[in-house]
């Protein structure tokens, strides 16, 4: 029977989604996290978690827990935000050699619960952070917007929805992504050594020391073939920042807008899908050996307002005031 109930996990106050075989945490104080997403069926455990972590740990690195959403997502250029009406200047919070601001700050924030209930199809949860003076981020970056959250869980999955409205009367820039933390190994019982994480990359966006687009896309090479051919292994190795324009590839014969996460010796898969509004993937470990992946979907390039390329390429776009923008994602296990 599909439910949701506010329950409290080490700390911090989450709904508890339950629909077929799934099971959900949604932490809306952690900025509308999803710390938690289980195929009880399968026993996958999609995202990076531990049941003895305290809600603290999650909140002072929020971008490596679960499902974290970022606005504004990467890395900006010595904190420089250049719209298409005025220059922001954002704090550089990360340090020599790079000097950019780094991801934004809704993932810090405490979201409000606005709903949540199931039926005989689902089980659903929405959240909203509304920013404005009264964040303090504000004065970097005075631009008033309403950031809605739709979590609904079923038998197919997770679907995850963001809609971004601009209260402001300027135009609001838009970059989006989540830091998608795969649970290494994903599958009770099995071994990182077999994970293969497969990738639909059209392009590789090559990064410069300060981990900055170096140019425009260019034509894949070396082990970026992996990714679209036997399926390249995540972890265990070091994948630092590899950025890639996003394609379609196939699943279960049909185009799958994703990518997939494999235990070859299962067989088992964690499918993640999105839609068409994220161009670009950034993959990324942590060095490979602390028990996670990010596949992580962008809308936009790293640093995209700021670079002189046009938008189709970057993905980059602003939308006016009273306009909005979304977009979803889907998780889902295949077996």
């Amino acid at each position: 029977m599909n439910s949701t109930k506010i329950t409290e996990f080490n700390g911090t106050p989450v709904v508890e989604m339950n629909a077929g075989n799934y099971t959900a945490l949604a932490a809306y104080e952690l900025g509308s996290n999803i710390i938690r997403l289980r195929d009880n069926k399968n026993k996958i455990e999609f995202f990076r978690f531990k049941a003895d972590n305290p809600a603290e740990v999650i909140k002072q690195s929020s971008e490596v827990w679960g499902l974290p959403s970022l606005y504004l997502p990467n890395r900006f250029a010595d904190g420089k935000l250049k719209t298409s009406d005025a220059v922001y200047q954002l704090p550089v919070n990360e340090k020599a050699p790079y000097n950019n601001h780094i991801h934004g700050f809704l993932q810090k924030r405490k979201h409000t619960l606005v709903e949540h209930y199931a039926d005989d199809n689902c089980a659903v949860v929405k959240t909203r952070y509304r920013y404005d003076e009264n964040d303090e981020f504000f004065e970097y970056f005075p631009v008033r917007f309403l950031a809605e959250f739709t979590f609904t869980l079923s038998e197919c999955g997770l679907e995850h929805k963001i809609k971004l409205t601009n209260l402001s009367d300027k135009m609001m820039p838009i970059s989006f992504a989540t830091h998608t933390t795969i649970n290494s190994p994903f599958s009770d019982g099995g071994k990182e050594d077999n994970i293969r994480l497969f990738v639909p990359a059209i392009k590789r966006c090559l990064l410069n020391e300060r981990c900055l687009p170096d140019g425009e896309p260019v034509s894949l090479d070396g082990t970026d073939f992996e990714y679209v051919a036997d399926g390249r292994k995540p972890v265990l190795q070091n994948v630092d920042n590899e950025m890639y324009t996003a394609g379609s590839q196939k699943l279960d014969g049909q185009d799958f807008h994703g990518v997939i996460a494999e235990d070859i010796e299962t067989g088992k898969k964690i499918a993640y899908e999105v839609s068409d509004e994220y161009k670009f993937w950034i993959i990324w470990n942590d060095k490979g050996f602390n028990g996670y992946f990010c596949p992580e979907p962008m809308t936009a390039m790293i640093d995209a307002p700021n670079l002189d390329m046009p938008r189709g390429i970057t993905g980059y776009r602003e939308i006016k005031p009273h306009e909005a923008f979304e977009a979803y994602q889907r998780f889902f296990t295949v077996k």
